[in-house]
């Protein structure tokens, strides 16, 4: 609702909802992953699913550090107009950041704002080399007769 009528609630009141909910989803996303006793096709898309999650986990909270402080972000592409950190910009910023992309058309100034994009940063390319360990142990680790066909 926030998205298609902003004005009838308040970001106060959404933004808060928002993160515990979408952290609750990659914990337990998370969770499954790291006990998941064998490498299937649902441990495959839950850490698909769980990458997508912590950008979106990471856009919320950019919208929170735009909100609090609003020259925490300084744009250097693109129309004046769009210049704000909400919606689909904070989640192109987020996934930019996770993927350690970096286009630099947004630029964290604030020291909030750079933290928060340092450790998304950190976060993406851990998630990506523990993620691709677990899943390379536990492929080793399985008998032959247990892993797919080719």
């Amino acid at each position: 609702m926030n998205h298609w009528w902003p004005s009838l609630i308040s970001g106060r009141i959404f933004v808060p909802p928002a993160l515990l909910f979408v952290g609750f989803v990659v914990f337990h996303l998370l969770r499954f992953i790291l006990r998941a006793p064998r490498i299937d096709s649902e441990v495959l898309c839950a850490g698909v699913a769980g990458y997508l999650m912590l950008a979106l986990l990471w856009a919320v909270a950019y919208i929170v550090v735009a909100r609090w402080s609003p020259d925490a972000f300084a744009w250097t592409a693109g129309p004046p107009v769009a210049h704000t950190m909400q919606g689909s910009t904070a989640l192109y910023f987020s996934v930019i950041t996770l993927t350690t992309v970096g286009y630099g058309d947004i630029v964290p100034v604030s020291p909030a704002g750079r933290m928060l994009a340092m450790t998304e940063a950190m976060t993406g390319t851990m998630y990506l080399a523990l993620l691709v360990a677990r899943l390379v142990s536990l492929y080793s680790s399985a008998k032959p007769e247990d892993r797919p066909e080719r």
